[in-house]
């Protein structure tokens, strides 16, 4: 499994906002959760601004103007921050928090997945089909092997396995079923494809992160639907998106 820093949720925190909280570490600049507490990778959480209305938005991008307000990529830390009123603490005015806040992040992320690896596949950085992902997988190309949560264990199984034998072990990412999958590839349904290493299938593997942990489906940032080193188990968990 990937697994990130799990501290844990506090009780109570009076933290400012932080787009500046932290040094950068090995792994890029941190940022510290308003829920948690936790310094972590900006990879790891997801950054809010207030907006014009005084509205919270999520600023997944981190393009937009303003002071962020950092929350780990985690459902009950999400949750928390809502409940808690943490987004006006850490903001230090009033603001207006969404009531679907954390299914609008959710949808964000799912259609930031799919339009990664349709640019992925328009670059000519992705492929579908069994027999396709096999052949980069023998070819030592894929970065991320996508199963879908839905497909029959038994090609995903032996794609898995080939994955494993690879000494740079692409990571397997069963989060999506075959209609998203298929979604984007504009086919009907898909149940193996493959990600090219490089750009896109980094920051596509950081948004799929993020989403199983909004899904709640992680410890922390990391989800059990993406395994870091391709196995032939069954995902945790059963995807409907």
């Amino acid at each position: 499994m990937v697994r990130g820093g799990d501290q844990g949720l506090s009780d109570t925190t009076t933290l400012p906002p932080d787009d500046d909280a932290a040094e950068p570490d090995a792994n890029g600049p941190l940022r510290r959760c308003i829920a948690t507490a936790a310094v972590r990778p900006k990879a790891e959480l997801i950054r809010f601004v207030v907006g014009p209305e005084g509205e919270i938005v999520p600023d997944l991008a981190e393009k937009l103007p303003g002071r962020g307000l950092w929350v780990a990529a985690d459902r009950e830390a999400l949750q928390r921050a809502v409940a808690k009123k943490l987004f006006a603490r850490a903001a230090r005015e009033s603001v207006k928090v969404p009531d679907d806040l954390v299914e609008r992040v959710e949808a964000l992320l799912f259609r930031n997945c799919i339009d990664l690896i349709g640019m992925a596949r328009r670059a000519g950085q992705a492929v579908a089909g069994y027999e396709k992902v096999h052949a980069w997988l023998v070819e030592g190309r894929v970065a991320v092997l996508l199963g879908a949560s839905d497909g029959a264990m038994d090609g995903r199984g032996k794609l898995a396995a080939l994955a494993s034998s690879i000494p740079s072990q692409p990571r397997l990412v069963e989060t999506f079923s075959a209609d998203t999958l298929g979604m984007a590839f504009a086919r009907d349904r898909m149940v193996h494809a493959a990600v090219a290493r490089g750009g896109l299938s980094k920051r596509l593997l950081a948004e799929a992160l993020r989403l199983d942990g909004i899904r709640g489906r992680a410890d922390g940032p990391a989800g059990r639907g993406v395994v870091d080193e391709a196995s032939n188990a069954a995902p945790a968990f059963s995807v409907q998106g």
